[in-house]
């Protein structure tokens, strides 16, 4: 879809998402946001599937000499490493750069769920929410985590994604949803109104009122 009329914010994207996915058709599962910015459209789609919430803490691998140029991604634990090009890196640079990243990720994972206990993922569905793809690092890294963690079957879900990437992001999980997909992506920021940055507190907030809402009934017995 090259015509996609840019979402007002993360929570249009994620009911837009949430209408993709369809509720009937996830039992047992889990929604996970890749935080930080994943969390108000995993919210939406969490909400609509009657599904628990939670976060997993993906953070970037930065190139040694240009930390903003990713390299690869991580997510918290061993099996959440994804690392998409050396660029003229040794093997002890990039090791040394992911070692980095990692620590990023446990702490912010620890800062994350200070309060509450990460959802336990073994033997569940696992739908991964995140704001947009562009070079689908981050997402690859949370699959990954997913799959290190037991997961049964891993779905990522994102409102808008570069073509490129989607197709990357389909040889790792067992589905990706995306009612976007688009030759001439740029950033995921472009395709939001607005787009600002999340932080822990709006993250915790977001987890603390989807663990007090009650239970959804099945899709089936709704309306």
């Amino acid at each position: 879809m090259e015509d996609l009329r840019r979402f007002r914010d993360r929570r249009e994207g994620g009911q837009a998402l949430a209408g993709t996915l369809g509720a009937a058709r996830h039992v047992d599962g889990v929604v996970v946001a890749l935080a930080r910015g994943g969390i108000v459209v995993a919210d939406e789609v969490a909400r609509e599937l009657g599904l628990p919430l939670d976060v997993v803490a993906v953070r970037k691998v930065g190139h040694p000499l240009q930390p903003e140029y990713a390299i690869g991604a991580v997510a918290p634990g061993s099996h959440g490493v994804y690392v998409r090009a050396s660029d003229g890196l040794t093997e002890a640079e990039i090791a040394a750069a992911v070692e980095r990243a990692l620590a990023a990720s446990e702490e912010l994972d620890r800062q994350l769920h200070e309060r509450r206990m990460p959802i336990d993922v073994e033997g569940k569905e696992v739908v991964l929410v995140d704001d947009g793809l562009a070079t689908g690092a981050t997402m690859v890294a949370a699959i990954r985590w997913a799959r290190g963690r037991g997961a049964r079957r891993v779905i990522a879900a994102v409102p808008v994604a570069a073509t490129q990437s989607a197709a990357l992001i389909r040889r790792e999980a067992d589905e990706l949803v995306c009612p976007n997909e688009l030759e001439q992506f740029g950033a995921v920021g472009f395709w939001y109104e607005q787009f600002g940055q999340v932080d822990n507190d709006e993250v915790i907030g977001i987890l603390d009122e989807a663990a007090s809402r009650p239970p959804a009934p099945p899709a089936g017995g709704r309306g």
